[in-house]
Order: structure tokens, then C-alpha cells, then sequence
């Protein structure tokens, strides 16, 4: 929908203001602001400057500027309004049919801004800006007066390399960069400008390939055939843990590559990416791109200049990597497809796995999702007919699947203030002196999820949500993992005022460990968890598990991810009851994902892996199935539940969520929504309710739930429903398509 400059006019009366009879030279266009705001606005073409679809442009907004996206040209101007005029047009490769098509698509099937979706689009801040060339130092004929030791090192190095930076000659020296800075005060160097930014290497296809196995074969042929098609199809890499879908898709990749084509690799998480950079470049013997969160600006910059230029290659990245300026993308594989990690719920709403396939729809080009545990939706789209299924139903090479044995905990109850039975600790400890790795999961970050006090029997709450504040003791805090609040653990009770009588409750995974270290003397022990394990520290301790430096391992889902350990032998879940008994419809396919995986990093070696699951409910369906290995009896009735219930993939599902910092307020409005509901056959709406986390942040919640066919329009519902809809004060409203949190 396209709209007027009158926003513009009311904000500024710039002296740039422009009036237009439209019977001149004066063109219009219509621009895309990153902005929350659904429509593009007008604005004037000066007659020195040409734009097409898809540039890339500075335009006025108020008294500031803004970089948005020209969005259509020569459009019709309403009569009688002045526009203001484009002031810059960046000299950058403009946004694709493509790109720009997707955007749409996202904006209307998620209910967000056209705005706010390209909003994904301007993360490197630094292309709008003038490229920075780099200052480096070369060797002149002139030599300093006065010869040191420190010079004449310089001076060596520097003859036998070419124009540096100061601070890496220096280091190539052993010197301060005073001294490289003291030689050019004298003319010994002159400085030159370089490039602004290193250029990405260009991978080889064939690089370090490793020879296949019968089955990896076959399964690569397929990909690389789906590629070689050029044209869009969707295959579901479906491998169990250790069966090597790493090395198979690679296969698709280098075929893309041989093609000319660029190649994005998606991950659920920035922890994965390291060890996908190094597995990458041994492939391709050429370093890829990386894209995330933790992204410096300089590197941000050069990586999205050298993707619009069609420079970069190969992307590794996180969901965000799809906004990315692609010019020539020829494949996307999405690695552990099933990841929640994947949907974007702060913001504007959107599940990258999707997206990735709709892109391919619209670009032509194949897509790849490989997971050991499959997302009901991807396993039911092959029911249909939609993707292709290519399995990997055994371990590479002489590895096999772990044996997996339920412990019954009402039979094996651990001893008061532990969390382990007798039969884990055995094991742990007969797999320790066997001289192999063992490891312990537990999904709970912190010491404990809950602190009350044993006299009055308060709870620890956090001020601005109503969630139980987790003790931290690694760092001596207690924290809202919702909010990011936290404080010093009190030395009484907020609420009596007894001392020493607030008590821990639970485990969480810094207990676990305190546990383990006493009862596994000698045992080198390492925790992964995001709370105490980011960054370059985690990366290091992922290197050194793999090299056997540390022989138990105790850690979150963190350690479930694509990790390779191959002289881990044991898998020990602490609880595997923690996420059955919820709301959430997908909990029993989640709980299912995570323990498959955590169990499926035993034996991936030479030695064979068990795994033992500790649980209360033996007898659950989902855990009988699990240790019989019979995924398909599990899928088959997990199936069954959701086409019963009409919910996804067999049915739509959409979350509203109203929020506000005064609660009579927020009830009220909610109340009126309810009311407002169109009655439509076949669509229910649940709610208005408290959502589960009734408050986050100071603000109060109320939710409702819209449930329907896959044949209803539900965007076209909830925007007749929502339609002239206006909160205000602190009141918002957010509807996310396809909820994945239930919270």
C-alpha cells in the first residue's frame, strides 16, 4: 500500500520542500523506510539523479535522514501535496526482485510492517557510510639518522614483505607501533592506501573432499542432482546422530560452487558456527563468511559488501543471514532444521526454516534441511509430496547407535539432597576408569530454579515478572532469565527477616556439578552452559572435550548440538521429565528432539555408547518409544494427537499477546478485543487468558490463541478482527503466525 508525503509535511517546513505539478521533468518514487510503518512514501527525484527499483537511498524524514529502499518508480503523486526531494542515492548493488518479493511475502503472511521486516536488511550500518580506506606503511630509500636495534628490525622485515599496517609490522618486528611511527616521522615509510577490506577467498568445489560411504553416496547424488536441476525443490536430509549429513551436504554445496552460485548455510545457534568455519574451510580450503550477532561493525560491513558484490561464496550463519544483499544464491541447507532456535520471537515474527523455503520457491533454487530428528512439519510436507526424503539410516564407518535404558527413579531413588541414582553413578564411574568420556544432561541453567525460605516459606520472585529468580552461585547473583534482572543472593529473608534460612530448591546445572565433583574424584570436569561458557571460552572448551582434555562433561542443551566427541561413551539425562508435563503442543516432539540427540553423542567413535535416562515416568508412550528405538511408533501417534486437535502442520495456529504497565488497563482492553471477535465457521479463538508468564518486564500479559483449518485465510481473520484496532498509552499488541512459545 502506497502512501502520500503528508506525514512529512506536518514535521518540516525544510526550505528543500518541493512543489510539483507533475507536468515538468520531476519523477516520483515510492521509498520503503526501516521503519515501523506499513506503507512507502513518496518523495521527488532531483533531475540530476537517476534510481531504479531497489536503490538504495537517503531520503528526509522530519528533521533527520533516513537509508531506506526505493520500493517502485514513476508512481502517481496525490494533487495539491508538495514532496520532499531524495537526497542521496548510495552507490551499492540495489535490493533484488527477488529479496524485495520475500520481504513482502514475510510482512503480510507474519502481520508485520513491510518497515520493520526490512529493517533486517540495514544490519551493517557502516555500507551507507564512505568506505574507510586502510593506511599502511612502505619502505622508502631514506634511512632514520640514528640506527637502534628496534629500526633496524623493522626495516629488515619490512624489505622482505609488503605495505602493512603499522601495528602488524610492528608485530612482525617485535616492536611498539611508536617505533614503525617514529621511522615515518623521518621518511623511512610513506604511507599508501589498501583496499578497505580483505576479500574472501575463493573456495575450491573439490578441495579436501573425504570419501563417502555407499549410502552417503547415494544420498549425495541426490542432492547434488536437486542442485544441478536448477530450479527449486525442497530435500529433507533425514541422518541419524553420527551418520555424517555434514560431509553429504557439502556434496550439494561444492555443486552450487562448481555452478558460480553462492551458498548459505544456516545454524540454530552462534555456538555451532566455529566449528562449522574450521569444517567448512578444510572442505573448501577457503575460509567462508560468517554472519551473527556477535559480529563486529568493521566485519559486518565487509561481510554484507562482499555478499551484494557477489564476492562471498559461502555464508555460515544464524537465521539473520537471509536478509543478506544475495545476488546470486543457489542454495540454502538448513542444518538441525527441527530447532526452535530458528524462530524469530522478538521483533518482527518469522521462522527462518520457512522463510528459507519460500526464498527458494521465489528464487528457483533447491534447499536442503538436515536434521537426526525431523520437525513434524518437514516429515508431514514429505508425506505430502512436497520434499523429497533422503535417509542415512546408519552410523559412518564402525560406529553404531548407542543403547539407551530407562531408569526408573521411583525404583532408583537418589540419595536425600542428590540428584543422581546409584545406577547413573556406576556408570559414570565404570566409563571414567575405562578412560572415556561421560555426560551428564541436564536442561536447567543455574544452581538451583527456585530459593525460599524454610521458616515463612517466601519465594524469591523477580520484581518485574512473575518468575522465580535463579540462583546463580558460579556468579554470586540471582537472575530473571526472562528480563536479564539481577541481584546479590540476601543474607535473610526479604519477607521475615530470619537469617541464613533461604535454601536452594532443585537442581540446575552448576548443583549438578558441585554434586559430580564429589562424587567423581580425579574426574577432569568441564560445564557447558551460555551462562558460564560464551564466545571464545566455549569454542575452547568444545576444542578441548574433542581432544580429550576433560573426561566428564556436564552441560544444557548446548551439549546436544551437532558436537562430536568421538571417545564419549556415555549419555546420563539427569530429567528427562522437565518439559513433558506443559502447555506447549509440541512438547512431546521437543522432549523426543533433545533426548534423541543428547543420547546420540555417545559412541560416535570407535567404542560403542549407552545412554541412561533418568525419569519418574517410565511408562510414558514417548520414552517407551525412545528406548526401543522406534522413532516411527512416536511419530506415528504424535502424529494422530496433532491432526485430532487441528493443530500444526495439520492445522494453523496464531498467538496475540496484549501487554501493558497497568493491569486493570490491559485486562480492559483485552476484554474489548474479545468482543470484537468475527464468529467465522471453523476458526476458534481462545482467550482472552494470563499467558503463562503473566508479567515480564513490568508489563502485564494477556493472551489469546487462534486455532483453524490450513484452508482458512487466519491472516485475513485476524486483520478484519484487528482492523481500526488502536492501543494506546503503554498498551501494545503483537500477533505472531505459527507461534513456537507459548509463554
Amino acid at each position: 500500500m502506497l502512501a502520500s508525503g503528508r506525514s512529512f509535511l506536518r514535521m518540516s517546513n525544510d526550505s528543500q520542500l518541493v512543489q510539483t505539478d507533475f507536468e515538468g521533468n520531476s519523477s516520483v518514487v515510492s521509498v520503503v523506510l526501516p521503519l515501523a510503518l506499513d506503507e512507502a512514501y513518496s518523495y521527488t527525484v532531483p533531475r540530476h539523479m537517476q534510481l531504479q527499483i531497489g536503490d538504495y537511498v537517503n531520503v528526509p524524514l522530519g528533521p533527520r535522514l533516513v537509508v531506506g529502499v526505493v520500493w517502485a518508480v514513476d508512481v502517481a503523486a496525490p494533487k495539491g501535496m508538495r514532496l520532499r526531494d531524495v537526497r542521496q542515492k548510495f552507490e551499492l548493488p540495489p535490493m533484488g526482485q527477488t529479496q524485495r518479493k520475500l520481504l513482502d511475502w514475510i510482512a503480510k503472511y507474519y502481520m508485520a510492517p513491510l518497515g520493520m521486516v526490512l529493517r533486517g536488511c540495514m544490519r551493517a550500518k557502516g555500507v551507507f557510510e564512505p568506505a574507510r580506506m586502510k593506511v599502511a606503511y612502505q619502505l622508502t630509500d631514506l634511512r632514520p639518522e640514528r640506527m637502534t636495534p628496534q629500526r633496524a628490525r623493522v626495516i629488515e622485515i619490512a624489505q622482505e614483505l609488503p605495505a602493512l599496517k603499522a601495528k602488524e609490522l610492528a608485530d612482525e618486528a617485535g616492536v611498539g607501533v611508536s617505533v614503525v611511527k617514529g621511522l615515518a616521522e623521518q621518511g623511512v615509510f610513506e604511507t599508501v592506501d589498501l583496499p578497505p577490506f580483505t576479500p574472501f577467498e575463493k573456495p575450491d568445489p573439490n578441495g579436501m573432499r573425504v570419501v563417502l560411504s555407499s549410502s552417503q553416496e547415494k544420498a549425495a547424488l541426490q542432492l547434488r542432482q536437486a542442485v544441478t536441476a536448477r530450479n527449486f525443490s525442497v530435500c529433507l536430509l533425514d541422518g541419524v546422530t553420527g551418520s555424517g549429513k555434514t560431509e553429504v551436504y557439502f556434496e550439494a554445496m561444492a555443486a552450487a560452487l562448481a555452478g558460480g552460485k553462492q551458498v548459505l548455510l544456516l545454524l540454530p545457534e552462534i555456538a555451532l558456527t566455529n566449528t562449522f568455519l574450521r569444517r567448512v574451510e578444510e572442505r573448501f580450503a577457503a575460509a567462508p563468511a560468517e554472519w551473527h550477532s556477535e559480529m563486529k561493525p568493521r566485519e559486518r560491513e565487509r561481510v554484507w559488501r562482499a555478499i551484494g558484490a557477489g564476492e562471498a561464496k559461502i555464508v555460515v550463519g544464524a537465521r539473520s543471514a537471509l536478509f543478506l544483499p544475495w545476488q546470486n544464491l543457489g542454495l540454502i541447507v538448513v542444518d538441525e532444521e527441527h530447532e526452535a532456535a530458528y524462530k524469530q520471537s522478538d521483533g518482527t515474527s518469522y521462522h527462518a526454516r520457512d522463510i528459507s523455503v519460500v526464498y527458494g520457491s521465489m528464487g528457483k533454487f533447491p534447499i536442503v534441511l538436515a536434521s537426526a530428528t525431523p520437525s513434524l512439519e518437514s516429515l508431514v510436507n514429505v508425506d505430502r509430496g512436497k520434499y523429497k526424503h533422503v535417509t542415512l539410516k546408519n552410523r559412518h564407518g564402525r560406529a553404531v547407535l548407542p543403547d539407551i535404558e530407562l531408569l526408573d527413579m521411583r525404583a532408583n531413588p537418589p540419595q536425600s539432597g542428590t540428584w543422581l541414582s546409584d545406577p547413573l553413578v556406576t556408570a559414570v564411574e565404570e566409563t571414567l576408569a575405562a578412560g572415556s568420556q561421560a555426560l551428564l544432561f541436564l536442561n536447567r541453567r543455574g544452581y538451583a530454579p527456585l530459593t525460599l525460605c524454610r521458616t515463612c516459606g517466601h519465594r524469591l520472585q523477580c520484581g518485574d515478572c512473575s518468575s522465580w529468580l535463579v540462583e546463580h552461585r558460579f556468579q554470586r547473583k540471582l537472575m530473571c532469565h526472562h528480563c536479564g534482572h539481577s541481584e546479590p543472593v540476601p543474607d535473610k529473608c526479604p519477607e521475615c527477616g530470619d537469617e541464613h534460612s533461604l535454601v536452594p530448591c532443585g537442581p540446575g546445572i552448576e548443583r549438578l556439578a558441585e554434586e559430580a565433583a564429589e562424587r567423581f574424584e580425579g574426574a577432569d570436569i568441564v560445564v557447558l552452559s551460555s551462562d558460564v561458557s560464551r564466545g571464545v571460552s566455549l569454542h575452547q572448551k568444545i576444542r578441548d572435550i574433542a581432544e580429550g582434555k576433560y573426561n566428564l562433561i556436564i552441560g544444557t542443551q548446548l551439549v546436544a548440538k551437532g558436537h562430536h566427541f568421538p571417545n564419549l561413551t556415555l549419555a546420563g539425562v539427569v530429567d528427562a521429565d522437565l518439559a513433558l508435563e506443559t502447555s506447549d503442543p509440541r512438547a512431546g516432539e521437543r522432549t523426543w528432539q533433545l533426548l534423541a540427540q543428547v543420547a546420540g553423542r555417545a559412541g560416535r567413535g570407535e567404542k560403542p555408547g549407552r545412554a541412561l535416562i533418568q525419569t519418574y515416568m517410565p511408562d510414558h508412550p514417548l520414552l517407551e518409544a525412545l528406548a526401543a528405538g522406534d522413532r516411527e511408533g512416536f511419530l506415528a501417534h504424535e502424529k494422530q494427537i496433532r491432526q485430532m486437535a487441528n493443530l500444526p502442520p495439520y492445522g494453523q495456529l496464531a498467538g496475540i499477546i496484549v501487554s501493558g504497565s497497568d493491569l486493570n488497563q490491559t485486562q480492559s482492553f483485552a476484554n474489548e478485543l474479545a468482543r470484537r471477535v468475527p464468529r467465522v465457521p471453523d476458526i476458534q479463538v481462545l482467550g482472552p487468558a494470563p499467558a503463562p508468564l503473566a508479567q515480564i518486564r513490568g508489563r502485564f500479559r494477556f493472551r489469546f490463541l487462534v486455532r483453524t483449518t490450513r484452508e482458512q485465510d487466519i491472516q485475513g481473520f485476524i486483520g478484519a478482527w484487528l482492523d481500526g484496532v488502536s492501543p494506546r498509552g503503554s498498551l501494545k499488541l503483537s500477533v505472531d503466525v505459527d507461534p513456537y512459545s507459548f509463554l
